[in-house]
């Protein structure tokens, strides 16, 4: 029996940057944490000197080269770099101040050619506040050095207070420079780089659509328009010919009827549109070399757009059971928890399936990314294999149920 789970959403819970992770008040006695705070103030004029040093080389040199065709290339080499320097910070800042912030999540960078890329690294709010951080902060630290440099010999009674004010204000910098983006700021540059997706994958169906055509249904028709013509002229003085030639036209008639009813059901089959999954999965199914038990248990159909890209994942999932998996059996589950609408394939073939192994894989997961959608991959060596995969579930509206 396969096994229901929980949608867990395409985001991992999130812990709040800047939870309650302040260390006890401040005593005339030197603890670790009074220990720590000196040793990060100590280090504040080195590190805030390597880091000023960057910024001002790599971005006075960026946009002096602007006008040049290396200019903006390496502005977002500088940000990527300044990204690392945040990194680096961050971990400075968990280990001397306790501060727990966690990691801005990477720049996708799925699809869109090189200028795209290019923006979307130049738009990295990440790296430009990792940059304004490092470049405020020289006069910071030597500020912080020299007073705490001067407290251990002159006021080494207060030294814990002191270290204490100036390592709070140090607290306040990194979370409001280095902390992660806002959610909107976040989601903006997600469902930027989803929209190279989606508009990639689009193209990329049109020119398969184009090329199915021409290739067959147009090049059936055009044999058989030349067919019906040769019959027509042999039609009074060779009758038997003329049918035979007409008996081979029907025949490539049939065919490409028969390759036009195979591009429209891989554009949007009908028995999706007037049956629902049911129905439109168990039609795959059958077509499948393996036998494939389908369950689909939804309360109400969603969103059309939902449905099709539920649709087109199982077709493709069981295209990879038939050609690479080696299965003797196979199962398809689709059903509802929450807000989600969650698919499970599961086959007992081989295994050693992968997103980089050539099935597409990868495609699959992309497409589901690109509409906030989540696909897990699980296929050891030896088998089986199960794929998992989450669409957000809407209603036949179009508003998310």
């Amino acid at each position: 029996m396969t096994q229901r789970i929980p949608s867990p959403g395409t985001t991992a819970a999130r812990g709040a940057a800047g939870q309650d992770d302040r260390p006890p008040p401040a005593r005339l006695a030197y603890d670790r944490h009074t220990w720590k705070e000196i040793a990060h103030l100590l280090a504040n004029l080195p590190v805030a000197l390597l880091g000023f040093t960057y910024v001002v080389t790599v971005f006075s040199t960026g946009f002096g080269l602007t006008v040049t065709v290396i200019g903006f290339p390496l502005l977002a080499a500088g940000l990527v770099g300044a990204r690392q320097l945040g990194k680096l910070e961050r971990a400075r800042a968990r280990a001397l101040l306790g501060v727990r912030i966690e990691e801005p999540s990477r720049l996708r960078m799925r699809g869109g050619g090189f200028v795209q890329r290019l923006w979307m690294q130049l738009k990295d709010p990440v790296g430009w506040r990792t940059a304004l951080y490092e470049f405020i902060r020289l006069p910071w630290g030597v500020l912080t050095f020299t007073v705490t440099l001067a407290s251990l010999f002159v006021l080494w009674p207060v030294l814990p207070f002191i270290a204490r004010g100036l390592t709070n204000a140090d607290r306040a910098m990194v979370r409001a420079l280095l902390s992660p983006s806002d959610e909107l700021e976040r989601r903006i540059a997600e469902l930027e780089s989803d929209r190279g997706v989606v508009v990639d994958t689009a193209a990329a169906d049109l020119r398969r659509i184009e090329r199915d055509l021409h290739d067959g249904a147009q090049a059936r028709l055009v044999n058989l328009a030349m067919g019906l013509g040769l019959a027509k002229e042999k039609v009074l003085e060779d009758p038997d010919a003329a049918a035979a030639m007409v008996e081979e036209a029907h025949g490539e008639v049939k065919l490409a009827l028969q390759e036009l009813r195979d591009l429209a059901r891989g554009i949007h089959p009908a028995v999706l549109t007037d049956r629902g999954l049911d129905a439109a999965l168990s039609s795959v199914a059958s077509r499948c070399t393996v036998p494939v038990k389908v369950t689909v248990d939804l309360p109400e159909r969603p969103a059309a757009a939902i449905e099709g890209i539920a649709y087109f994942t199982v077709s493709e999932l069981l295209q990879n059971v038939s050609k690479h998996s080696r299965a003797r059996s196979a199962s398809v589950d689709v059903w509802r928890t929450d807000t989600r609408l969650l698919i499970q394939v599961w086959d007992d073939g081989q295994g050693g399936a992968s997103l980089d192994g050539g099935t597409g894989m990868k495609g699959l997961a992309e497409r589901l990314d690109a509409v906030d959608g989540l696909f897990v991959l699980e296929s050891p060596e030896g088998g089986p294999t199960t794929v998992t995969a989450e669409l957000p579930w809407r209603d036949r509206s179009g508003a998310a149920g």
